[in-house]
């Protein structure tokens, strides 16, 4: 993380649409969004929906990116296609709707490979269910496994990421939770397979991120990390920083320390209430920039691991404080 890669939500890009494009109707274009994109100071890739964002050649694309000076982080499945993913896309109890969810899967696969990535993001929102009585969840939960595997298999070199969350748009999510993710990862058993840890959606997990992400070092790799915040009730895809700002600072000095090298990557929604994407993109670089130098700082200062190992929390806090706003004079 030395030198850090800053990759954003694409779509944050049409927030506001009217006033980048006047005159405009209906949502910007993939390029038009990107070019907004290319005025933010700091940003050096993009992350795109498969295949929302991918309607040309792969390649074609990222050299067209590549021309504004961003580069593609990697591909995030989305499962809107057919009507039918909304009761499931691995784990739909028609088998012809999972194979075409499992081969769209590979198909985006093969689209991150041609545009020069080899990250693939999988949310699996849509798997899960919101009734008692509505799943047999033993068989549920073989499908997913199985499915997973299979995409893993395709393409063994193409990493494959899991981005769990707890519900929405089903009530309860088959991966939930860090945990969970783990479990199925084991059972899975695929070297190309980790977990992106997204930290509104940690957080409404009930987790603590750090300790989130230090349970997956250990038992499985992260492999992409979605900085955001929010009140721990929902999605709320604010600003990074902007409730959570100490948990943020953890979870960088974590995953540092645990050997991440890939993209900080923002997952924040200026789009809900129209701010200006490009400003917003810039302080959450800049927060991210100052937040990486406290912990420079952290771990430079022995008082820190001393008073870790005795669970010392007063000194820890006080150590913290300090180092983030300075010492009293």
């Amino acid at each position: 993380m030395n030198t850090t890669r800053f990759a954003t939500r694409l779509n944050s890009f049409a927030s506001g649409a009217h006033l980048a494009w006047s005159g405009q109707s209906g949502k910007p274009s993939v390029m038009q969004m990107a070019e907004r994109a290319a005025h933010v100071n700091g940003l050096t890739d993009l992350d795109l929906n498969y295949p929302d964002h991918v309607s040309e050649k792969p390649a074609d694309l990222s050299r067209r990116l590549g021309d504004l000076g961003l580069s593609i982080n990697g591909l995030a499945m989305r499962y809107y296609t057919n009507p039918d993913f909304k009761l499931g896309a691995f784990t739909h109890p028609d088998a012809s709707v999972r194979r075409e969810a499992i081969d769209l899967t590979k198909k985006g696969l093969d689209a991150a490979r041609a545009a020069g990535s080899n990250l693939m993001t999988i949310w699996l929102g849509q798997d899960g269910f919101d009734y008692a009585f509505q799943a047999d969840y033993a068989k549920m939960w073989q499908h997913e496994v199985d499915g997973i595997r299979e995409v893993c298999a395709h393409d063994p070199d193409c990493l494959i990421s899991i981005e769990y969350k707890p519900n929405e748009p089903r009530s309860y999510s088959l991966m939930p939770d860090a945990a969970t993710t783990l479990l199925a990862i084991k059972e899975v058993g695929a070297a190309n397979l980790g977990v992106t840890l997204d930290f509104a959606h940690v957080l409404y997990a009930d987790e603590q991120p750090a300790f989130a992400a230090a349970l997956i070092a250990r038992h499985s790799r992260v492999l992409g990390v979605h900085l955001n915040d929010g009140y721990a009730k929902r999605d709320d895809g604010l600003m990074v920083g902007a409730v959570h700002t100490l948990q943020t600072i953890e979870l960088l000095r974590q995953i540092r320390r645990d050997g991440y090298a890939g993209a900080i990557y923002f997952d924040t929604f200026p789009d809900l209430t129209g701010l200006d994407p490009v400003h917003e993109c810039e302080v959450n670089i800049k927060t991210v920039q100052r937040m990486l130098k406290v912990v420079d700082r952290l771990e430079q200062d022995n008082r820190l691991s001393s008073a870790l190992d005795r669970q010392d929390a007063v000194s820890t806090q006080a150590i913290v404080q300090e180092l983030m706003f300075g010492a009293e004079h």
